[in-house]
């Protein structure tokens, strides 16, 4: 073990690491100057149990019913070894419907080293006709450990490239989508398309016969009729493969991490939760949608402006502290010279908020 990874383990205790998935990987991108995220997600540390055991569980997560709906939607689009699945994949990416495309399931309860070993033979082995791929196995390096991954499905050879495919439940009504969620299935889709073109490249192939264009299926309107649209995943690639690197660089975070630094679920609450506040964080409200323990980093931030949004952040240039905001906002306090722009803006909407609390024409 190297000394990099015996400082991980010490950090976790005696903890197993977490198993990253294809979701969790995603959430990386939410905040990449996070550092106390990456330490943590480097450590593969249980970020759900740790905001438990600090008083601070998550409040996000798949409903019972929104899983179950999601599942069903899934096996009425590949119903028929995926045939009205393969006429919208090709009709949306502008192609002919082929005829006689195979359908390859690479599912199973086998060891993941013989998974992993059919996905590899199956998607490399040569041939050039249409075909859909259900369930391979691939994998990336997050933090110098093997990731497995296990797409919806990836369709391929259509039109001579690969496509993955992202089957989701969430409606698209009146050719709208909700935009958090596209967004986080296009950061998802990116994650199989950067695992895939791994494969190809680690097998003498060109990376880029994977297409960046992901095919996104969701239910149209109110029913459950399926509709296919592109997503362009490559900003998401350009900011997944620099968390990536920002985690193989871990030795550099750590160097900044005090030597006594613990998430060991094991140790007690106040212990964990004095830690963690000696690896700086960066929260932003977008947190609450994606990580774990964004509800104690919101605690942690109270009295600072972060808690109030990068936009707001950025306006009152850089100002940290709500108290100092509030006193050059009141006239208590003269201002720096680098704060005097953004101290003329907070008189004016002080004066503002007076004069409409008192019932005066601006």
């Amino acid at each position: 073990m190297t000394d990099t990874a015996q400082r991980l383990a010490g950090i976790r205790g005696g903890v197993p690491p977490r198993r990253h998935n294809a979701r969790t990987i995603a959430a990386l991108t939410g905040n990449p100057g996070c550092t106390r995220r990456a330490v943590l997600d480097s450590a593969g540390v249980d970020k759900p149990r740790l905001a438990e055991r600090i008083g601070f569980p998550a409040r996000f997560g798949q409903s019972r019913f929104a899983i179950t709906r999601g599942n069903a939607f899934e096996a009425q689009v590949k119903a028929d070894g995926g045939v009205e699945l393969l006429r919208l994949v090709a009709e949306r990416l502008g192609v002919p419907v082929p005829a006689g495309a195979s359908w390859t399931d690479l599912g199973g309860a086998d060891d993941l080293p013989d998974r992993q070993e059919r996905s590899r033979a199956a998607l490399t082995g040569g041939g050039d006709g249409p075909a859909l791929f259900d369930h391979p196995l691939l994998a990336l390096e997050v933090a110098g450990r093997r990731v497995h991954l296990e797409p919806d499905l990836v369709a391929a050879r259509l039109g001579g490239r690969f496509h993955v495919v992202e089957v989701k439940s969430f409606p698209v009504i009146d050719g709208q989508a909700d935009p958090a969620k596209v967004a986080a299935a296009a950061i998802q889709s990116a994650v199989y398309v950067l695992a895939l073109r791994e494969l190809l490249a680690a097998e003498g192939h060109d990376p880029d016969l994977v297409s960046h264009e992901v095919v996104l299926v969701c239910p149209r309107d109110f029913a459950n009729q399926p509709v296919a649209s592109l997503l362009d995943v490559r900003k998401q690639l350009l900011v997944l493969r620099r968390q990536l690197d920002r985690m193989d660089r871990i030795d550099d975070l750590l160097a900044d991490v005090p030597a006594g630094f613990t998430a060991d679920l094991t140790a007690d609450p106040a212990t964990l939760t004095a830690a963690l506040s000696t690896v700086p964080a960066r929260y932003a409200p977008e947190c609450l949608a994606a990580c774990e323990l964004a509800y104690f980093c919101r605690h942690e931030a109270r009295d600072h402006t972060t808690a109030l949004g990068r936009p707001v952040l950025e306006a009152l240039g850089g100002i940290a502290e709500i108290g100092e905001v509030l006193a050059l906002a009141d006239g208590l306090r003269a201002p720096d010279p680098e704060q005097a722009e953004a101290a003329a803006l907070l008189r004016a909407a002080a004066r503002l908020r007076a004069d409409a609390l008192a019932g005066n024409p601006a």
